[in-house]
């Protein structure tokens, strides 16, 4: 990709503009009577005083540039009408209102910023080639869910962590794919949908490796249970080797995809590539990327500090906030994608969005945290307790049933999705309380 520098702008500018005025001497005529050797000298203060209109014009376009990303990135998604609870949201911090406010608020603008994040991070996988914005993809898919992870570790909160990772799992499983099957299979009721089962049984592969490496801290605790040394300490060592083990095995799943077997992913990535191009710049892009991440930093600071004042206010369990609530909000991009390319019988696109984030999930971001909790000196491990960990069993081995055969009908997707709604009604009608982990 090509980037100019201001002079050669000035210079291209100067070579395509019309006279200032009446009189017979141009602007770019003036411009182009120095000599060669000094064209590259000339600088903006030069320009301004020998042709203003050349930098005024330089200005509009500059204006109109910004005005045309703003109409793309803000205004771009039927998920804009959310994007005034970010203000909100601040302003109930500053006037320091109610605490469960604050969480609503951040909770309804994170929703956007979700999503947008997706945006801009597929239009700049345009100009950065398959790998690189396959690798970008698999950063900043989950973005707010990372965000919210690394937040609650500084502050301690171990179990939102785990449940909320944990809920991105269940949902991104149940609802998201469940969702599509179903309205895919509505939309498409007269023709039969097939997809491809390669992608569906490396992920559900992956997934079943992520879920051994959960199942065997809960089942060490349990075998060692009554002996006298320490099973805290043997399960948070036990945790941090397969947190090692994960990531290594994610690097490879990550090779896998882009490099030795993409013929696998082909067929994903032309039906994308056929129907969509980059509409903002590489580098508006990144700088509104780096600006929306920012700001889901803060709402996600504000989510994490008022989750507990929100508990106790509504009557619900932090369970059921961290598990279905704030999963639902960070997989607000992906649950709308998904549903779209199933509606248009894609659902070689829709697997890969659902699968491929709860894969990301489970074998990248829950390692990772538990990595960075180490570094932070902080004791997180693997262990999910029995019930978290008997829904994820359930998720992963039920999606791996329903995607066994290479075709899909809506009762299928009815049979994911109302598992979702009995897990959420399990962990609605939970009321254990938050334990912060010293």
């Amino acid at each position: 990709m090509a980037h100019h520098t201001m002079e050669e702008d000035f210079n291209i500018l100067e070579m395509n503009t019309e006279p200032c005025n009446n009189s017979n001497a141009t602007c770019a005529k003036t411009a182009a009577a120095p000599p060669p050797q000094e064209q590259n000298n000339l600088t903006s203060s030069t320009l301004t005083k020998k042709c203003p209109f050349l930098v005024t014009k330089l200005h509009c376009q500059r204006l109109r540039s910004f005005t045309a990303n703003l109409k793309e990135v803000v205004f771009g998604t039927k998920l804009a009408v959310l994007f005034p609870a970010v203000p909100l949201a601040v302003v109930a911090d500053f006037y320091g209102l109610g605490r469960p406010w604050i969480f609503a608020l951040s909770l309804l603008g994170l929703t956007p910023l979700a999503e947008r994040v997706s945006f801009l991070t597929e239009q700049i996988a345009y100009y950065t080639g398959p790998t690189v914005g396959g690798l970008l993809n698999a950063t900043c898919g989950n973005a707010t869910e990372m965000i919210i992870s690394l937040l609650a570790l500084h502050q301690n909160k171990v179990n939102v962590v785990k449940l909320s990772l944990l809920g991105s799992i269940l949902s991104n499983l149940l609802l998201v794919l469940g969702s599509s099957l179903l309205f895919g299979g509505l939309a498409n009721l007269r023709k039969e949908q097939i997809y491809d089962r390669k992608q569906a049984d490396v992920n559900s592969l992956v997934l079943l490796l992520g879920l051994l490496c959960h199942l065997l801290p809960l089942m060490f605790r349990y075998a060692l249970a009554g002996e006298y040394h320490s099973i805290a300490t043997s399960n948070l060592q036990l945790s941090r080797a397969s947190s090692i083990v994960m990531l290594l095995a994610y690097a490879g799943y990550i090779f896998f995809q882009l490099k030795t077997h993409r013929q696998f992913f082909d067929a994903q990535e032309e039906d994308e590539n056929e129907e969509e191009k980059a509409v903002i710049g590489f580098w508006s892009a990144f700088t509104w990327l780096v600006g929306m991440t920012l700001v889901i930093s803060l709402l996600s600071e504000y989510v994490v500090a008022t989750i507990e004042a929100a508990s106790d206010s509504w009557g619900i369990s932090v369970s059921f906030i961290s598990i279905i609530l704030l999963p639902i909000v960070g997989n607000a991009a992906e649950h709308a994608g998904s549903i779209i390319f199933a509606f248009k019988n894609k659902l070689d696109i829709s697997l890969g969005v659902a699968m491929g984030s709860a894969t990301q999930i489970s074998m990248f971001v829950i390692p990772l945290s538990v990595v960075v909790a180490w570094i932070m000196g902080i004791e997180m491990d693997l262990d999910f307790n029995l019930l978290e960990t008997g829904c994820l069993a359930f998720t992963i081995i039920v999606t791996a049933f329903t995607l066994q055969d290479g075709t899909s009908h809506y009762l299928k997707g009815v049979v994911l999705f109302l598992c979702y709604m009995i897990i959420a009604a399990c962990f609605f009608v939970l009321k254990t309380p938050l334990i912060n982990e010293a």
